[in-house]
């Protein structure tokens, strides 16, 4: 196994006896080990690099392991990074409270270290299958994240947290004025089908309702306006295409296929077909290749387009 396909996984244990001996056996089992002697330690590793699962001391000084795992799990790129814990405490109290601050398994000291090693094989294939999951809807253009019905971020793409970053304060947590607008949004979109549009922005969103789950959580497509924009101002004036028909033309360039530009638009596959017909009469070309060879030349000559 070259270094590169070694999963890397991060001890976090003030007990330097099991640290070195965990250590030692990961390394050999095939893992790149990475050693936080205290809590503090794990949030300023975790800033730099990211490791496939945690292995988590409950009991530190300073900052325990419940405190540590709360404040790794606000961190957007370790949200689906198993964490299990390594504890003496085996009180139904303890084992509640772990996992409600995220943490997806534990073992109990002393670590039988063959039961370890297969739990951590099935949370690293687990975290591996989400992870597989929400970059697929990423690669077909869907940003997509979903709220619980008080303003809480469940879960996101990649790239949809990048972009709700710029809610968040130094510890990842939403603000409350953004909580706030968006739930004032959320209680009037299924009557008012408008997105909420974010402008001020360094990064201008639109946040559009995509439908509410049987649990009342809200699914959310969100959509980059800025870019994506200007492109369509560009294609409007160049082609004298009409808005629709510049967003198709903007995702065409993009290489998007028209079942992936129908999801993203919400659009049906007849009607992506009906533009692109405009579109190719409009260009004067003939196929969709031809379209998107165009459409890049036009932006790339655009002194506006960057």
């Amino acid at each position: 196994m070259s270094p590169a396909d070694k999963p890397t996984v991060l001890i976090v244990d003030d007990d330097i006896n099991t640290v070195s001996m965990l250590n030692d056996t990961l390394d050999n089992a095939g893992f790149t080990v990475l050693v936080a002697l205290e809590g503090s330690q794990a949030l300023s590793i975790t800033q730099q690099i990211v490791p496939n699962i945690i292995l988590m001391d409950a009991m530190m000084p300073h900052l325990d392991g419940f405190e540590t795992s709360r404040r790794l799990r606000l961190n957007p790129t370790l949200r689906h990074t198993p964490i299990i814990f390594m504890t003496g405490l085996s009180e139904t109290r303890n084992v509640v409270d772990a996992f409600d601050i995220g943490v997806v398994d534990y073992v109990i000291k002393p670590i039988r270290i063959e039961e370890l090693l297969a739990r951590m094989r099935t949370h690293l294939h687990n975290s591996q299958l989400t992870s597989s999951a929400y970059n697929a809807l990423e690669s077909v253009g869907q940003l997509t994240c979903a709220f619980s019905p008080q303003g809480q971020l469940l879960w996101a793409t990649p790239h949809s947290y990048r972009l709700l970053e710029q809610f968040c304060d130094k510890e990842f947590a939403l603000s409350r004025p953004f909580i706030n607008r968006l739930l004032a949004w959320l209680r009037s979109a299924p009557g008012n089908p408008q997105p909420l549009v974010l402008s001020a922005l360094e990064l201008p969103l639109r946040l559009h309702l995509m439908r509410i789950t049987d649990k009342g959580e809200f699914l959310l497509r969100l959509e980059e306006t800025a870019k994506k924009d200007d492109e369509c101002a560009i294609f409007r004036q160049h082609f004298a295409l009409t808005q629709r028909e510049s967003e198709v033309m903007a995702w065409i360039a993009k290489g998007k296929t028209n079942r992936e530009i129908g999801q993203i638009l919400s659009l049906s596959p007849r009607t992506v077909n009906k533009h692109l017909e405009q579109i190719f009469r409009k260009l004067a070309v003939d196929n969709r290749t031809s379209a998107a060879a165009l459409a890049l030349r036009i932006l790339e000559s655009s002194p506006t387009h960057t």
